[in-house]
C-alpha cells in the first residue's frame, strides 16, 4: 500500500474527528470520538458539535473549522486539492525580501500601487477592462467591494438597486445593510430581463443595477449581445450605474471568456472581482475598478472603515509578485482545463443516472443546474419531488446539495431544481457523487 493511501485514510479520519492529531505528538484516538460510527457525521450546514466532555468555550478549547461533506456539490467553492500552495509561498518569500521600509510602514486606502498596477494588467489582458491602474482598488472580497460600492451610492442619495433573482444573496444583503431597497428583476437563458429592468427603474427610481453578465449565479446564462447593449443604453439615459459582479468569468470552455462589460463603458460600469473562486476564499483578496466620478466616493468609504480597509500590504504584494510572475495565469489555464474536464464528466454521469433531468447553464463556471422534474426513474414520481427534501436526503449521504430556492428574493412555495457545484468535487469520487445524488432522489420521492 502506498503511503500516499495511508496519509489520505488518516487526513479522513482527522477530519471527521475520529484521530486528534497534534504537531509534534503521536496522532491519538480523539477524546471526542466516543463510540462514534466514522460515516455517522453532521450534514456540511449544521453547526459543529461540541467535545461531549467539556462545554462550548470551556479551557480555551478552539472552534474547530466545519467540515465539507465528502461529495461536495455545493456551488461556488473552487478545487482546494489544487490551491497554489507553493507559488503562493514562493511569491510571499520573494515579495517580503523585496518590500521596502515604506512598504512596511503603512497601507494606503485604495491598496499598494505595486498591487493595484499588476491587477489591472491582469485584467486589461483577461478580461479586457478599460482604465489607468489608479481605478482599481483592492478589497478584501468582492462582497466587502460591493458593500463599499453600496454605501457611495447611499451616500449619494441612490434609494434603490435593481438586482437578478435568483442571484447570490450575500451581495444583495449588503446593499440592504447600506440603505438600499434590493429590487428582484427577473433572470432567463439570456440574462436579466431589460424589459422588466425598465419597468422596475421606473417604478423605483432606481439608477443602479447589480449583474453577474459573463456567467449569471446561480442559473448560468450569459448576458446575451442585445441585452449587454440594451443595459448600457439604459444606464446612460438614466445617468446612473451598473455594477458587474465578475463571478465565474476567467472559466469558459467552449469558447474565449465573453469581454467584461465595464470595458465597454468604464465611466458608467464597476467591476467587482476577487480570488475566493479563482484561488480559494481563505486568500481574503478582491478588487474593483472604479469609474474616475465614484473613485473619490468609494475611497472615502474605506477611509471610514479604519486605517487598513483592504487585505494586509504583505498579502497585496504577493498577489503583485504572484501575477507578474505569471503564476496566477499558468493556474488559471490548468483550473480551467480540470474544471472542463470535470464538467464533462459529470454531464455524462448525471445523464446516466438522472435520465429525464435537465442540466442548465453554459459551458462555463464551476456549477450546473438539474431541474429534477422530468426525472424518468423506476418507481420515482417526479411531481412529488422536492429539492429541499432532496438537499436533506443528501446531506444524511455526506453529499452537499443546494436548492435553488435559496438564492430567490422571495423563494417560492416549491422548487425542483437543484444548484450543483463541481469546483470542490474529487475526480474520483465524482459518479459515487451522482450516484447518491439519485439515491437522494428516490428517498425523497418516497
Amino acid at each position: 500500500m502506498s503511503r500516499w493511501v495511508v496519509t489520505e485514510t488518516y487526513g479522513h479520519l482527522v477530519n471527521k474527528g475520529v484521530l486528534d492529531a497534534r504537531t509534534g505528538s503521536a496522532t491519538r484516538v480523539a477524546a471526542s470520538a466516543g463510540g462514534a460510527v466514522p460515516g455517522a457525521v453532521a450534514a456540511p450546514s449544521a453547526e459543529p458539535r461540541s467535545r461531549p466532555d467539556r462545554p462550548p468555550g470551556a479551557g480555551g478549547a478552539p472552534e474547530r473549522v466545519p467540515r465539507r461533506a465528502t461529495h461536495d456539490l455545493a456551488p461556488g467553492v473552487p478545487d482546494l486539492r489544487h490551491v497554489p500552495r507553493e507559488a503562493w509561498l514562493r511569491a510571499a518569500r520573494d515579495a517580503l525580501a523585496a518590500a521596502t521600509n515604506e512598504d512596511l510602514g503603512g497601507q494606503p486606502a485604495g491598496g499598494h500601487p505595486a498591487a493595484r498596477e499588476a491587477v489591472a494588467a491582469h485584467l486589461r489582458r483577461a478580461r479586457m477592462t478599460a482604465g489607468p491602474d489608479r481605478a482599481v482598488l483592492l478589497t478584501r472580497s468582492a462582497t466587502d467591494g460591493m458593500s463599499r460600492i453600496a454605501a457611495a451610492l447611499a451616500d449619494a442619495g441612490h434609494t434603490h438597486l435593481l438586482v437578478e433573482d435568483p442571484s447570490w444573496a450575500p451581495l444583495r444583503d449588503v446593499a440592504a445593510a447600506a440603505g438600499l431597497v434590493p429590487v428582484p428583476v427577473p433572470v432567463d437563458d439570456g440574462g436579466i430581463s431589460t424589459d422588466r429592468l425598465r419597468t422596475e427603474a421606473a417604478r423605483t427610481g432606481a439608477r443602479a443595477v447589480l449583474l453577474t453578465p459573463a456567467h449569471q449565479f446561480p442559473l448560468g446564462a450569459a448576458l446575451s449581445d442585445d441585452r449587454r447593449a440594451a443595459v448600457l443604453a439604459w444606464v446612460r439615459e438614466v445617468d446612473g450605474l451598473v455594477i458587474e459582479d465578475d463571478y465565474d468569468a476567467e472559466f469558459r470552455y467552449d469558447r474565449r471568456p465573453v469581454p467584461a462589460l465595464q470595458g465597454l463603458d468604464e465611466e458608467r460600469v464597476v467591476l467587482l472581482g476577487a480570488t475566493s473562486k479563482t484561488l480559494s476564499p481563505a486568500f481574503g483578496i478582491g478588487w474593483m475598478v472604479v469609474p474616475e466620478r465614484w473613485r473619490a466616493a468609494v475611497l472615502g468609504v474605506s477611509v471610514r472603515r479604519g486605517p487598513t480597509p483592504g487585505p494586509a500590504t504583505l498579502d497585496q504584494l504577493t498577489l503583485a509578485r504572484f501575477v507578474a510572475d505569471g503564476a496566477y495565469a499558468r493556474h488559471l489555464r490548468a483550473a480551467r482545463a480540470r474544471y472542463a474536464r470535470r464538467r464533462s464528466a459529470l454531464l455524462a454521469a448525471l445523464d446516466d443516472q438522472l435520465p429525464g433531468a435537465r442540466v442548465g447553464g453554459i459551458a462555463a463556471g464551476m456549477h450546473v443546474t438539474v431541474d429534477l422534474a422530468g426525472l424518468d426513474l423506476p418507481g420515482v414520481d417526479p411531481r412529488g419531488i422536492d429539492a429541499a427534501a432532496v438537499a436533506r436526503e443528501g446531506a444524511a449521504r455526506d453529499v452537499a446539495l443546494v436548492d435553488l430556492r435559496r438564492y430567490q428574493a422571495a423563494p417560492s412555495a416549491r422548487s425542483t431544481v437543484l444548484v450543483i457545484g463541481y469546483g470542490n468535487l474529487a475526480d474520483a469520487r465524482l459518479e459515487e457523487a451522482v450516484r447518491s445524488l439519485r439515491a437522494a432522489a428516490e428517498a425523497a420521492a418516497r
